[in-house]
């Protein structure tokens, strides 16, 4: 659903502006248009419509965006401030001006408090006549000081009084209801134009003296008005009565109540509790302060006597606090020890020793009590219950229900409040106090009683000469009030008879009324609760009528919008107000268009056609007046993208959309709200015509967000919801019960899950004797649960916390919980992972992993070592060790040893060790494999056999058999080889096995050792053998190049390992096209050759080559490469470059190249001899044209070439540089011409110099190029 509200505002007959300037500001209330604005702002529901905000054209919207699923809407802060607005607003009256409104045509029901707001609306249509100012009238009280005026002693005393009438006003004030006569009184001075009241006592004076009632007269020659009777009291905040309280003795358990018994206030001070070092104290359902002040304690428990007790009172208007002495507990009790364990015990009471006890009442006493409440204020229900354990307290109402939507409880359950009360809440309530003793109530009888309130308050009565009227004060209260009329604040029996006047009780009634009729009524209605006073003048004027309102205002409304315009007049008699529209037609009422009584002529459904200039004319029987108003019809702001709830995770990036069509005439506003309050775009945040982005979202960010397009007539707003997945909150309150020798209850409060739901628990223990400080994982619980049963070893003081965990992460860990400490006991198992390992040839170390703290069940931890050489049968060799490591010494060569240990500490051993085979240290071997047999597999492996050692020669434990080779040369000459010795395990105790990965047609030596855990043995004696011949590797470098369409040129380097003697290569290659493949060719080559030229059969096809090298054994591994793309598939490749010597070495192309090179030759000559005559040409004189600032070239005359000369030749390469690279070809001019250098000079010195320069090397990779033209040869030389 989405809530569209449009604005606007009064204009002001006084400015003037060009038309066309539609400038307009509902804020502010202005416009800079020769056409007035008016107030345009109202709600779009169907068949509804809202009062804008007050006639002073404040600024009034609405707004309702998307809500968030199954939570409670909520009012946005723009729909709130326009509620608030049209409660405040007064009624206007007849001929006033009307509130703006907008339909919006939808097809949802409209809302109950629409309704209501309609019905308010109507009402507003009939309100009460205000008189211009500048005609005649009575005077009306327009301010005045509240009823009970309570001052500061402090400060001057001011009370209000001021009024409005034609003539202005005179003022006199009585006292105590005698006149009070304010010249008397230097003290005493009135404003300036107004009947307020200022007491000044900067010059001394008690502001006691002045306490009294006042009441303010205002009166011109047409009457007198009066304000209400004002009570002046000064406040009063009187010091506590010293006192000296004795220590209040309490045996445990019992009931206490502390009372405080303030001084008496004007008004009554704020009361609280607080200890004499000014902390507060910590209130719960056990220990409260009552609405008395007094402060009670349900039962007295042994902890309450560590603080005193002393009541503050705040008086209001000092600012100041007094504090009673302090009171001080001494508190009886069965067990002097306040142990702070015993406060997670699930019956502290018991456990404390302290009797149980039914629920008694210490507020109110006895079984009923009654009261009496005033209508429309609050009532407060108290009830104090005393017991043990603590009672609970619920209320009912005899015979219905709570006013749910009136009543909250307060003070942990011990007050009810109901707000507003009215007559139906009268009736007995009852109060339970239960706990599991037993239960009492107590009733309490409420009566609601009222103070006069208004059923119909007079208005002020305007007639013309011979007209009747009636003035009207009705009232109601409990007890009926009493009604009395005055005139002029004179009794109406007293005042001088008139015939034209008639009172029937609550009504006066005029008939044929005359200019004397003329006065002020005063209707006073009261009873035992109170007063209301209410002024109403009757004013016979013969006016003709006028308009209220500027001129030739201007409305811009929204289509299709309910609108009304207003023509506020004046005339008396009362006029009557016909519309037209565009000068013409008649009368404009039914249909689409309705007259109130006031004049406002409504418009139920604008559209296109309604624009246009609408005149209102007012008449009567002395006259008429007319004004008019232009109506403008604006296309609506709508939000046709609006943004969608979203669910982030914590520092993603997130956007909302917000795309809008609106009025091109109208200035278009987008903003954000966040939460229905601004929103402020800070610099993780980026705010587009169309979206809002958030980066980098963070828990603060999750929300409402409202996207609101306004234009100075309308707003729409979208509403969308972020939530924001985050870790968990840490959880709180931990708490330590049932407590056992080797378990205890761990209980927590769960924090906020941050809208991703709690999957885990992980407790964790931290204990403050082997690692302190250290915290280890204890258990892990479903994220369901908030307590669980932890299984503690003994001898252990644990501290606990929790971490929460959810599908964003971890929590941070909770504060830890108290430390408890478990019984010791003797371990219950032993250390783990038990080694025996000599670091040396004659020692033993035993190593053990130490128990950690969950283990070692008791004080001074240690371990009892057991060892002895196995299969002896002497007896065990013990030592106790505190660490986690022995070394036994002076031990045989690699030994076997039985190994027990055994952990010990005060309370006892632990159970049995297992027994575990260690060994003390290792030596080098002694002997080397005998009987290396070396047999040759192929060109890469061989078989190696030898006989093993004897064990005992092993001295250790043997790990394997270890060949060390290195290839000693090659049997090709002049190859060199690297001899880095290599290696080939054979892991346990074996007789044979094979190395491989060994390089062909090579001499080879091996040596063999054995290898324990210390190391190698000496080496056997040394092997030599030969690999033979394999096949090559594959060719280096195998380069294919195609010069031109006919032929493909291959090339390649030599096998980088011949593995042999070469014998040839082998080329095998087949054209193709596409997936069409051609007939194989194969060629075979002698090894010297690198080199094979290929004809092609076809310039479209390809080829694909494949080239390898032979020896004795076999043809080796195959290069593989593929001709390049011909011309319409690919670049032509900078490879054809290095092959135009074809064309270079042709005599038809070198008898063009030398007559080229002869013609340029000859102009060149021609051109010197020209120079020499004086002639004009590119040469730049250096004597004749000075070379300008902008030209770099040194001032020795140069050759100039423009911009086309300056451009690439064709043929030519750009290089990446911008430099232009000469054509790579065998047929360089300068091959045929007279030298690389041409000197050309005039007067002896050098007019340039040319040089082309040939590339002699070989380009490799597919560079393009072409044959050089002879136009460029020209150029070359030129």
């Amino acid at each position: 659903m989405r809530w569209l509200a449009a604005r606007g505002a009064a204009g002001d007959a006084r400015e003037v502006a060009a038309p066309g300037a539609d400038i307009w500001d509902c804020a502010q209330g202005w416009s800079r248009s020769s056409w007035r604005l008016i107030d345009l702002c109202a709600i779009w529901e169907p068949g509804v419509f809202l009062p804008s905000a007050a006639a002073d054209g404040s600024r009034a919207s609405t707004g309702v965006g998307k809500s968030r699923p199954n939570e409670a809407e909520k009012l946005s802060t723009v729909r709130k401030a326009h509620i608030e607005r049209h409660k405040a607003s007064r009624a206007c009256g007849l001929g006033s001006r009307e509130q703006g409104l907008v339909l919006r045509m939808a097809r949802q029901q409209a809302p109950p408090w629409v309704h209501v707001a309609l019905i308010f609306f109507l009402l507003s249509l009939g309100g009460a006549i205000e008189i211009p100012m500048d005609l005649t009238q009575p005077p009306t009280i327009t301010k005045q000081s509240v009823k009970d005026h309570i001052v500061d002693p402090r400060d001057n005393i001011l009370i209000e009084c001021e009024a409005k009438g034609n003539p202005a006003p005179s003022f006199h004030w009585t006292r105590n209801s005698r006149f009070f006569n304010i010249a008397k009184d230097p003290r005493v001075s009135m404003r300036r134009r107004s009947g307020t009241l200022v007491i000044d006592f900067r010059s001394g004076g008690r502001p006691e003296e002045y306490e009294g009632e006042y009441q303010c007269f205002a009166r011109n020659k047409f009457g007198t008005a009066l304000s209400n009777r004002i009570r002046l009291q000064v406040s009063k905040s009187p010091l506590w009565p010293k006192e000296n309280l004795d220590p209040v003795v309490v045996q445990e358990g019992a009931p206490l109540t502390l009372q405080c018994n303030p001084p008496p206030g004007l008004p009554s001070p704020v009361i609280f509790w607080m200890s004499s070092s000014m902390e507060p104290i910590t209130q719960d359902k056990r220990v409260s302060q009552g609405h008395n002040g007094d402060l009670y304690f349900s039962n007295v428990m042994l902890q309450d006597m560590q603080t005193d007790y002393s009541c503050n009172a705040r008086f209001h208007f000092t600012h100041t606090i007094q504090q009673k002495n302090p009171f001080t507990l001494k508190v009886l009790t069965n067990n002097p020890y306040n142990d702070s364990s015993l406060r997670n015990h699930p019956d502290i009471y018991s456990a404390r020793g302290v009797a149980e006890r039914t629920p008694s009442f210490m507020y109110p006493q006895g079984t009923s009590s009654s009261q009496m409440v005033l209508r429309g204020m609050d009532l407060l229900l108290e009830c104090i219950a005393s017991g043990v354990p603590t009672p609970d307290i619920a209320w009912y109402k005899k015979g219905g229900d709570l006013p749910s939507n009136k009543a909250k409880f307060e003070n942990f359950n011990k007050a009810l409040r109901i707000t507003n009360v009215s007559e139906e809440d009268s009736g007995e309530y009852f109060c339970l106090a239960s706990n599991k003793m037993g239960s009492i109530r107590h009733t309490i009888s409420v009566r609601v009683k009222a103070a006069p309130y208004w059923l119909d308050e007079p208005k002020n009565l305007i007639l013309a000469p011979g007209e009747d009227g009636r003035l009207v004060c009705r009232a109601n209260g409990n007890p009926k009030p009493t009604v009395q009329w005055m005139v002029n604040g004179e009794p109406l029996q007293s005042a001088p008879p008139n015939p034209n006047r008639e009172v029937a009780g609550d009504t006066i009634i005029f008939r044929d009324t005359q200019i004397s009729s003329r006065a002020v009524y005063q209707c006073n209605t009261s009873n035992e609760h109170g007063y209301l006073l209410a002024n109403a003048f009757v004013s016979v004027l013969d006016v003709p009528p006028r308009m209220l309102s500027p001129r030739n205002q201007l409305i811009r409304v929204i289509l299709y919008n309910r609108t009304r315009l207003d023509c506020p007049f004046f005339g008396s008699p009362i006029p009557t107000l016909r519309w037209f529209k565009n000068g013409q037609g008649s009368n404009l009422d039914g249909g689409n268009y309705h007259v109130y009584e006031n004049g406002s002529l409504e418009i139920k459904m604008i559209r296109k056609e309604d624009q246009g200039i609408y005149t209102c004319v007012a008449t009567n029987i002395l006259g008429k007046a007319e004004n008019q108003v232009r109506l403008e019809v604006k296309d609506p702001t709508r939000i046709y993208r609006m943004p969608e709830d979203q669910v982030a995770k914590r520092g993603t990036t997130v956007q909302l959309e917000c795309r809008v069509k609106h009025d091109p005439s109208l200035k278009l506003t987008v903003s954000w709200l966040k939460d229905d309050e601004p929103l402020y775009i800070g610099n993780r945040m980026k705010k587009e015509d169309d979206s809002l982005t958030i980066f980098g979202v963070a828990e603060r960010d999750q929300g409402s967000y409202t996207c609101m397009a306004s234009t100075e007539l309308d707003q729409d707003l979208a509403k969308a919801y972020l939530t924001v997945l985050g870790r968990p909150d840490r959880p709180r309150d931990l708490e330590l019960t049932d407590l056992a020798e080797r378990s205890v209850r761990l209980t927590w409060i769960p924090g906020d899950d941050n809208n991703s739901p709690i999957t885990d628990y992980v407790v964790q223990f931290e204990e403050d004797q082997f690692q302190p400080g250290v915290w280890h994982d204890h258990s892990k619980f479903p994220g369901s649960v908030n307590s669980a049963v932890l299984h503690l070893s003994p001898y252990v003081n644990y501290q606990f916390r929790v971490i929460a965990v959810n599908e964003v992460g971890s929590s941070h860990p909770s504060l830890p919980s108290e430390r408890y400490r478990t019984s010791g006991a003797p371990p219950e198992s032993n250390p783990s992972d038990v080694k025996g390992e000599g670091t040396r040839k004659n020692n033993m170390e035993i190593t053990w992993t130490p128990m950690n703290a969950t283990s070692a069940f008791g004080p001074n931890l240690r371990y009892i070592v057991k060892w002895r050489r196995r299969e002896t049968r002497e007896t065990w060799n013990n030592v106790t060790v505190w660490g986690s490591r022995y070394v036994v010494g002076q031990t045989p060569v690699y030994v076997p040893y039985e190994i027990r240990v055994q952990a010990e500490n005060d309370f006892g051993k632990g159970p049995e060790p297992d027994t575990v085979i260690g060994y003390s240290g290792e030596d080098y071997p002694r002997a080397a494999p005998t009987e290396v047999k070396i047999r040759v597999l192929n060109s890469t492996a061989i078989s190696l056999q030898w006989n093993r050692v004897y064990s005992d020669t092993v001295q250790g434990q043997l790990r394997e058999y270890r060949a060390y080779y290195w290839r000693e040369s090659s049997l090709l000459k002049n190859l060199w080889v690297s001899q880095k010795r290599q290696q080939a395990s054979f892991p346990g105790d074996r007789p044979r096995g094979v190395v491989a990965r060994l390089f062909p047609y090579s001499n080879y030596k091996l040596e063999m050792v054995v290898v324990n855990g210390r190391g190698d043995g000496p080496r056997s004696e040394t092997k030599e053998f030969t690999t033979p011949e394999g096949v090559p590797s594959a060719p280096r470098r195998f380069r294919v190049r195609q010069p031109n369409l006919e032929t493909i040129n291959l090339e390649w380097d030599h096998p980088e390992h011949p593995n042999g003697i070469l014998i040839g290569y082998t080329l095998r290659y087949v054209p193709f096209n596409g997936t069409k493949l051609g007939k194989q060719m194969v060629e075979n080559f002698s090894p010297n050759q690198t080199k094979f030229s290929v004809q092609r059969a076809d310039p479209v096809s390809r080829y694909r080559f494949s080239l390898s090298a032979r020896t004795q054994v076999g043809s080796g591994e195959a290069a593989t490469e593929e001709s390049p793309a011909p011309p319409n598939e690919a670049t032509p490749t900078a490879a054809y470059t290095n092959n135009q010597a074809d064309i270079a070495t042709q005599g038809w192309f070198i008898g063009l190249m030398c007559a080229i090179a002869l013609l340029v030759l000859i102009l060149l000559i021609v051109c010197f001899i020209k120079r020499s005559r004086g002639g004009k040409y590119p040469v730049r004189e250096k004597k004749d044209v000075p070379l300008g600032p902008e030209d770099p070239k040194e001032e020795d005359g140069s050759f100039d070439y423009s911009d086309e000369d300056n451009k690439p030749l064709q043929g030519s390469q750009t290089s990446l540089d911008g430099t232009i690279k000469q054509q790579e070809s065998d047929d360089s001019l300068v091959d045929y011409g007279e030298g690389g250098e041409g000197q050309f000079n005039e007067d002896g010195s050098f007019i340039g110099q040319y040089t082309v320069k040939k590339d002699k090397e070989e380009t490799e990779g597919n560079e393009s190029s072409e044959a050089t033209s002879p136009v460029n040869a020209i150029y070359s030389l030129a």
